[in-house]
């Protein structure tokens, strides 16, 4: 398989009572924080020590919860911005900022899978810092390490909610009802391609895939320049994962309310009632999960429909 053909692959998946925790002092321009021109935002780093990720901070003294917010593949902290600043006034805000992506150092992820040893470092996480029952909020890969998260620790999440992700995306690059095995040779062929690829080729094919995961033109920037700072070969790695990793089977493990809000498939064959129909078979063995369509957005819900997202979001968590 090509790497264009990965592309637009991705494409139409896309169209898919409180401790306070140890801070550290605020790390500054940190990965793509400088390139965002926010050096000084104000937010302090977590005290927490990890190959996997750091975590920016913000929110008031005596919060009335925690939320943390993880981004996806090649995305920086930045994507959350308008929602930390709608919370943080409230809540604790705990931004996650994985390892390889948008300018941060791969040091832990430099190699083999990233979203399954991120859900348990931040399941540490979690427990060193005291937190209890936060919130969880996870964007695309995001979403499945918020998956993986309630379901390996359902005691460390109170809430959780997945942003425009399946439970095994994989069912896309196979043939109706393929298992992992049967999409493994897929995922390796398309692992080579985004891992071997002249990194201006692989910028040039990954840009086109993120202007159609954001409706809105003026918004792309950011999300763009956190692809070209990430680490190739970690989020080449991190899509192989993705691809093979079937969350489905251990959906009933979970104990969090679910909420999972989602977009048309980004692709003129894919109908709202067809998109409807795969998020509820892709959730079917949890059957308590509330399954929500937002209109007028691609991928990036967060961008495409702020106001949308952010109510959405304070309902969820009230």
């Amino acid at each position: 398989m090509s790497f264009k053909t990965l592309t637009a692959a991705a494409a139409l998946i896309a169209a898919l009572s409180l401790g306070a925790p140890a801070l550290a002092q605020d790390h500054g321009a940190h990965g793509s924080h400088a390139q965002h021109g926010q050096a000084g935002h104000g937010h302090a780093h977590a005290d927490f020590e990890s190959g996997r990720f750091h975590v920016r901070i913000d929110g008031p003294a005596n919060p009335v919860g925690d939320v943390i917010l993880i981004p996806g593949l090649s995305s920086s902290p930045e994507v959350w911005d308008g929602l930390t600043e709608q919370l943080k006034g409230r809540y604790r805000v705990h931004r996650v900022h994985v390892q390889g992506f948008a300018g941060a150092p791969a040091e832990d992820n430099a190699s083999g899978p990233v979203a399954a040893p991120v859900a348990e470092d931040l399941a540490r996480y979690i427990a060193e810092q005291g937190l209890t029952k936060p919130a969880v909020i996870g964007h695309s890969m995001g979403g499945t390490i918020g998956l993986m998260l309630a379901a390996r620790h359902p005691d460390s999440v109170g809430k959780l909610m997945v942003v425009d992700m399946v439970p095994f995306m994989g069912a896309m690059f196979g043939q109706p009802g393929a298992s992992v095995e049967q999409i493994t040779a897929t995922a390796d062929q398309i692992y080579a391609g985004m891992a071997n690829s002249p990194r201006e080729t692989y910028n040039t094919q990954a840009a086109a895939s993120i202007n159609g995961m954001i409706k809105t033109e003026s918004l792309r920037a950011g999300p763009l320049a956190d692809m070209e700072a990430s680490d190739q070969q970690t989020s080449a790695a991190s899509f192989r994962e993705l691809i093979v990793t079937d969350l489905r089977p251990e959906l009933g493990k979970i104990t969090a309310p679910v909420e999972v809000l989602y977009v048309k498939f980004n692709d003129p064959r894919m109908t709202n009632e067809i998109t409807d129909g795969i998020y509820r078979a892709s959730y079917a063995n949890l059957p308590g999960a509330e399954l929500k369509r937002i209109d007028d957005s691609a991928h990036f819900i967060m961008l495409d429909q702020p106001a949308v997202f952010a109510a959405e979001v304070n309902a969820f968590l009230e």
